[in-house]
């Protein structure tokens, strides 16, 4: 394995310092698409942001209960939530 440079390390330190943020700004997009989708679209978008939600240690029973719902509203309240605790 080639040795990396500083630059690399630095690139590689600050992507795990901003993990979090970098996680909410997707589910931020999945959310919007979301409300757009419709059909098979939508079931894979659910997936995505289940996924994107056990990344930010959302407790599973809520993550269950937003797929329930199938309501983009709610996702995005818990969105802004985890933003505002960052």
């Amino acid at each position: 394995m080639a040795k990396r440079s500083a630059y690399q390390e630095r690139i590689i330190k600050n992507y795990y310092q901003n993990a979090e943020a970098i996680s909410l700004q997707k589910l931020s997009e999945l959310v919007t698409d979301l409300y757009l989708a419709e059909g098979k679209k939508r079931t894979k978008l659910w997936e995505r942001i289940a996924a994107a939600l056990e990344k930010l240690k959302v407790t599973p029973s809520r993550i269950e209960h937003l797929v329930k719902q199938d309501n983009p509203a709610l996702v995005a309240k818990l969105v802004t939530e985890l933003m505002g605790q960052s």
